[in-house]
């Protein structure tokens, strides 16, 4: 008998050894083993697991937020450069290709489908952002006789429109050559530059004008420091020679070698987009200094304002690459401007001209106020109207080069620049370039001591904006102090804000957004701030000068020659630019606030924003939204989006299939929360979490949760006048409304969510996962003494009612949220939320708000009965009040009807 009964006990055993082995096969290789592990072994692998969702909740979470700084640029309102883009969208490989691993390790290797498709996708955008204009002419200097508009990549935009004048509009031009792109290629090969140079400007940050500073000193010294290649001296010295034998010929004088002027001529300059200054020009440079001059152009393409320029109009640094034009210096007796049409009336047949004694920088840059020319665009081209201003000094050309200011004589102060004659001259000029190119021209011009007139460059007029919207006359609002009238409109608009006097380099620096630029002088510098900058006044100015044309390009309502700005608007007063009619007000004048306009984007249709939406377009969308779709699979990812989309949703799936396995071996798997709340919740450590956990437990109570955010947002849900609400008060319309969507639309049945709740937590994290019916909320929380990592992140989408009602929940919680300072967004029945980078303290208690707001706002789709409810909802939660008593229901009612 005891044999038998040993035998049969024995039999047993290993009959369940076997049951048990036979289980743990089929289990066991989901957590990493192929025998019956040990617990201490168990408990190691899960450990694991868990650090692994841990890095893909991580990675998800950085990932969110490049997809959606993605989306904020694109929007085109951000500045932004090529190394934003590349930095962004390695960032997002790196955290995808993380998901994925993590995946891989929690899944037992089920999904190897993944690496291929973010390979695949990481190849598509290393070939995008690889893409850079080629330069495959191999001359280092080109005469303008060989020059049209098409070789604008090998000579860049200035140099290419002045050979298209010559040789296609037959228009007169200084004598010259272009120094081509190609020569400067050369000139940072034979110094190994580029590799230092791309270094260096990594660190470059729109937003920190000391950081554009900084770099911008370094890389500017690597050029001007480095030497010239004899190959391309010899180039540069053979055309000027050549050009000094034409002249010869033509004027009948061989002795003279005269001084240049070299002006740069950059890869998209004048183009598209108008560079207005924004590189180097040097005039008067005598033959000894060409090439030294040369390397202070080549230079100019990272001073802190090219840089700043190139970051605001999102022209990469992979298609820059700068040509300069060398001409012969104009002894100008007058310069100046033309617009092809009037910027401050564009829809009249006129043709806008300005000018200047001496050379023309003093007319551009708004030094003096130029005399005004309107003339028509008939065949006498009649001058409608003639304004001629004060000039004191003129700008010369110093003998021993540079250049020097010089008082005009006296009688010439107040006389007009040009003769009836010269003006005509100039107009046929201008009409002929605006037909020969079907668009408005900005044009800069001189006339020679001889009288006779030159064209110096031209470039695209930006009107696009003024002639869709017309120009419109306003007249004087009454009971509102004019502080300036009769300004000059360089771009019209309305603006208003503090009034912001700019009188340095720090004041621009300092420039807070919003504020209204007050200056004695325009300056192309002030495209430093015009994104931040509701408009800009300043004293003196013309409106066809460089920032004229800067503030145009950026929609920046813009006054000037003002006069009196600097001395009757004081600093930080408030006021109104109408920029329609040339006056500033002091205050807010609604009357004219209504005019606003939207200000385009600066970025829209530029090259680098061309490579952002291509880029984004691998990593962006999202196709994978529904995890019971058929197509809710690897094979289906297009983008970075849907592969963590997908990774994200099954890693749930993996994390709590592994919990509900070994949570009776281990007692670490999920552990429902003991809590008088309205939730089945289970708790997830993955380390830190929960304190004084006996092994083998099943349950936690609220006492043995150590996690601060969890504990937060737990203090809130578990408020007494929340707990002791009882059932909420039945809305007979809410109600039928939940019965006919339902009853309508079986289709909901399947959207259903399942009733268990997760909270996955450490001591510093929560993610809290709560589903219940039909809606569902999802909250992330890091919560610590460190500031920058701390964070809340919100969402809440569903409801049983019909979707008019679930809306207005949704913008009742948005209501809440914002007034618990949340940025927030609403789409239909949903809501997104964050709090980002408040202290620890102030992070608890919005994790307490949102607990409190999660109990209050059950069930509440059914009680929205108009849109008043939104608004009760929100200001009752927010004044304290959490019932929904008689007076509450009462009051509800009464705004409804």
């Amino acid at each position: 008998m005891c044999c038998n009964a040993c035998f049969t006990a024995l039999l047993v055993k290993d009959t369940m050894k076997e049951l048990i082995s036979s289980l743990w096969n089929r289990i066991g290789p989901m957590v990493g083993f192929r025998r019956p592990p040990s617990r201490k072994s168990v408990s190691r692998v899960f450990k694991f697991k868990y650090n692994c969702f841990k890095d893909l909740l991580a990675s998800n979470t950085e990932l969110l937020n490049i997809i959606t700084d993605f989306e904020v640029k694109l929007r085109g309102q951000t500045v932004f450069g090529m190394s934003y883009v590349r930095s962004q969208a390695t960032r997002a490989v790196f955290h995808a290709l993380r998901m994925v691993k993590s995946l891989d390790d929690l899944s037992n290797h089920a999904y190897p489908l993944l690496f291929d498709v973010v390979d695949r996708i990481n190849l598509a955008i290393e070939e995008e952002l690889g893409k850079k204009k080629e330069l495959p002419l191999r001359e280092l200097v080109l005469p303008y006789s060989n020059i049209t508009k098409e070789m604008a990549d090998w000579v860049g935009g200035k140099s290419a429109n002045l050979g298209e004048l010559l040789n296609k509009a037959r228009i007169p031009i200084p004598e010259g050559f272009a120094i081509t792109t190609r020569a400067y290629e050369l000139f940072l090969e034979e110094n190994d530059l580029a590799e230092e140079i791309n270094r260096v400007r990594q660190d470059l940050d729109p937003e920190n004008p000391n950081a554009i500073n900084t770099a911008s000193e370094r890389i500017q010294r690597l050029i001007i420091s480095a030497l010239v290649p004899v190959a391309l001296q010899e180039a540069i010295y053979g055309a000027y020679e050549r050009m000094v034998e034409d002249i010869g010929k033509r004027r009948g004088d061989k002795s003279r070698r005269p001084p240049v002027a070299l002006r740069s001529s950059a890869i998209g300059e004048d183009s598209d987009l108008s560079f207005a200054g924004q590189y180097l020009s040097i005039l008067n440079a005598p033959y000894e200094r060409i090439v030294e001059t040369y390397k202070m152009i080549l230079a100019s393409l990272y001073t802190p304002r090219a840089v700043s320029y190139r970051l605001n109009k999102g022209i990469r640094d992979e298609d820059i690459a700068m040509s300069v034009a060398c001409l012969e210096m104009v002894r100008s007796s007058a310069s100046g401007v033309m617009y092809t049409r009037n910027p401050s009336n564009p829809l009249e047949e006129e043709i806008l001209i300005t000018a200047v004694w001496g050379l023309g920088p003093y007319a551009v840059d708004g030094i003096i106020t130029p005399d005004t020319y309107l003339v028509s665009k008939d065949e006498r081209f009649h001058i409608k109207d003639m304004v001629v201003s004060h000039k004191p000094v003129q700008l010369l050309a110093a003998v021993d080069g540079g250049l020097r200011e010089e008082a005009v004589e006296k009688d010439l102060q107040d006389r007009a620049c040009l003769t009836p004659d010269q003006i005509t001259r100039l107009a046929g000029y201008g009409l002929s370039l605006e037909n020969h190119y079907n668009y408005p021209q900005d044009i800069e011009w001189a006339s020679d001591e001889h009288g006779h007139v030159l064209i110096l460059q031209t470039r695209p007029l930006h009107l696009e904006e003024i002639q869709r919207e017309g120009l419109k006359s306003l007249p004087l609002v009454q009971g509102y102090k004019v502080l300036v009238e009769d300004a000059a409109i360089a771009s019209p608009g309305v603006g208003c804000g503090p009034a912001i006097h700019v009188r340095s380099d720090e004041d621009l620096q300092r420039f807070p957004r919003g504020g209204v630029l007050v200056a004695k002088h325009s300056s192309p510098q002030f495209v430093i701030v015009m994104q931040k900058a509701e408009a800009i006044v300043t004293d003196a100015g013309s409106v066809t000068g460089h920032m004229a044309s800067l503030a145009r390009e950026f929609g920046i309502p813009t006054l000037l020659g003002a006069r009196v700005a600097t001395d009757a608007i004081a600093p930080n007063m408030e006021i109104t630019v109408d920029a329609y009619s040339g006056r500033v007000y002091l205050g807010r004048v609604p009357e004219v606030l209504g005019l606003r306009r939207t200000r385009e984007s600066p970025m829209k249709e530029t090259p680098i924003y061309q490579t952002l939406r291509r880029i984004a377009d691998l990593i962006v969308p999202l196709d994978l939204v529904n995890p019971r779709a058929a197509n809710f699979a690897p094979e289906y990812c297009k983008t970075l989006h849907d592969v963590m989309r997908l990774a994200h949703e099954l890693s749930y799936q993996e994390m709590f299939q592994i919990s509900d396995l070994v949570s009776d071996t281990t007692g670490a798997g999920a552990l429902k929360l003991a809590a008088p709340i309205p939730l089945d919740l289970h708790i997830i450590d993955l380390g830190g979490g929960l304190q004084g956990i006996f092994l083998g437990a099943r349950r936690v109570t609220v006492d043995e949760i150590a996690s601060v955010p969890l504990k937060a947002l737990l203090k809130g849900m578990l408020r007494e006048d929340l707990r002791d609400q009882g059932p909420r008060p039945v809305d007979l319309g809410g109600f039928l409304s939940v019965v006919r969507e339902q009853m309508l639309s079986p289709a909901n049945l399947a959207d259903r969510f399942g009733d268990r709740s997760y909270a996955i937590i450490s001591d510093k994290y929560l993610n809290f996962s709560s589903r219940i019916g039909y809606h569902y909320s999802v909250l992330d929380s890091y919560c610590c003494e460190t500031v920058n990592k701390n964070y809340i992140t919100f969402s809440f989408k569903g409801g049983a009612a019909d979707v008019i009602r679930r809306n207005r929940r949704a913008r009742a919680l948005a209501l809440i949220l914002e007034g618990l300072q949340f940025e927030v967004e609403v789409r239909e029945d949903r809501v997104d939320a964050r709090y980002n980078k408040y202290e620890e303290s102030a992070t608890e208690k919005q994790l307490d708000m949102v607990g409190r707001m999660l109990q209050y706002s059950r069930q509440m789709d059914m009680l929205m009965q108009s849109e008043a409810s939104v608004v009760i909802f929100a200001e009752t939660f927010l004044s304290g009040k959490y019932n929904f008593d008689t007076e509450f229901m009462a009051q509800l009612a009464n705004r409804h009807n």
